[in-house]
């Protein structure tokens, strides 16, 4: 069991399996008073930088983990911010031997394409999630007729956003769904989702328990800031939504850097919130080239620093939005070369965020999604 004392209170987390769990994740503080404890994975790549090659055995481990011959057609939706990547490489590992599946991802920015339903992430710092019908006729079709759904998430506490989002597609049209698949890398539901639905529930993850939270009684309420806003910015974004939001059935990367790896050079690969994707491509090509390459991402999510959070800045958010954005346990200094990868123009970028990472040794290079 782990036990883990919090300034608002203890959460305990035991698993059922023989995983060590400090290999996959450590606990931080939300400032959040809906819920103000947070797993950080190790292997995500989202809060602490990881290494391609790591989150990539992550996601073959998981697709893996998926069954054959589910009912056809299958329909992948990721979960915005945090899950986005991590659905993307799931979704790229399982249809790499053949099985075909439409991939959605929900997201918080809307985009030019037709919207299909909102549900609600009620615990979190932004609640709201759209979906929208995928841009391509056939993987429309696939989308409208999916039989087996496949929900990705980075972890699953209570089953409560899955389940919100199942009866947001079911209200919105999708009728012929015969099975449900979570894939999630920690999974502490206690298959609730399972017990709520009235079709076949199959729960995969890299590891699976149960939780318990003790509230400290006169703890002060944290101070969330607003960042649960769901609205287009100022900022106009990347043409190509190649990666989720209006559907995916095959993976590309697109995104273009002008580094050349050089022997012992480490390099920092930072994606912009829901930016993950063609961030983490661009990552594993340039391991592939000889480099010393780790993945992470600014995020909308406040988080207090200790525990899991070494050190974190806040600044304004790229898309235009006004709202608050965080980057956490990045240290400059340990850097050759930073790549901030962002699908909005770098002209929307926080100058505060800039300066930051050109604080170190490392050399700033900002990628652009066009």
């Amino acid at each position: 069991m782990l036990k883990i004392e919090l300034s608002t209170g203890v959460i305990s987390v035991c698993s059922d399996g023989q995983v060590d769990l400090s290999s996959l994740f450590e606990m931080a503080e939300r400032n959040n008073p809906k819920r103000s404890f947070l797993f950080v994975s190790k292997v995500l790549g989202k809060h602490i930088p990881v290494t391609p090659s790591a989150m990539k055995a992550s996601h073959q481990t998981l697709a893996n983990k998926i069954p054959d011959q589910l009912p056809e057609p299958v329909l992948f939706i990721g979960m915005a911010e945090t899950a986005v990547g991590l659905a993307a490489g799931v979704h790229r590992e399982y249809t790499r031997s053949g099985r075909k599946a439409c991939l959605v991802t929900s997201t918080r920015h809307p985009v030019d394409g037709e919207l299909f339903c909102e549900f609600k992430e009620n615990h979190s710092h932004a609640t709201d999630h759209l979906i929208y019908l995928p841009q391509d006729p056939q993987q429309r079709e696939q989308f409208l007729n999916a039989k087996t759904l496949v929900l990705i998430d980075d972890e699953a506490t209570t089953g409560n956003t899955f389940f919100n989002l199942y009866q947001a597609l079911c209200a919105a049209g999708i009728s012929q769904l015969s099975q449900v698949v979570t894939a999630t890398l920690t999974n502490w539901s206690d298959n609730t989702l399972g017990a709520r639905l009235d079709i076949p529930t199959n729960e995969v993850s890299l590891v699976s328990g149960s939780w318990s939270w003790e509230p400290k009684p006169d703890a002060p309420v944290p101070v969330m800031p607003s960042v649960n806003v769901t609205a287009r910015g100022l900022a106009p974004m990347a043409k190509q939504q190649n990666w989720g939001r209006l559907g995916c059935e095959h993976h590309q990367q697109t995104l273009v850097s002008h580094y050349t790896p050089a022997g012992g050079d480490k390099v920092l690969i930072l994606g912009t919130g829901e930016f993950m994707w063609q961030p983490f491509m661009l990552g594993e090509h340039l391991e592939a080239a000889g480099a010393e390459v780790y993945l992470s991402s600014t995020t909308r999510s406040p988080i207090s620093i200790g525990k899991a959070i070494k050190c974190g800045i806040a600044f304004s958010d790229n898309y235009g939005l006004g709202i608050a954005n965080f980057m956490y346990n990045i240290f400059p200094d340990e850097y050759q070369h930073i790549i901030l990868c962002t699908e909005t123009p770098a002209s929307f970028i926080d100058p505060k965020l800039c300066a930051y990472l050109s604080s170190g040794k490392a050399t700033l290079e900002i990628a652009v999604h066009d």
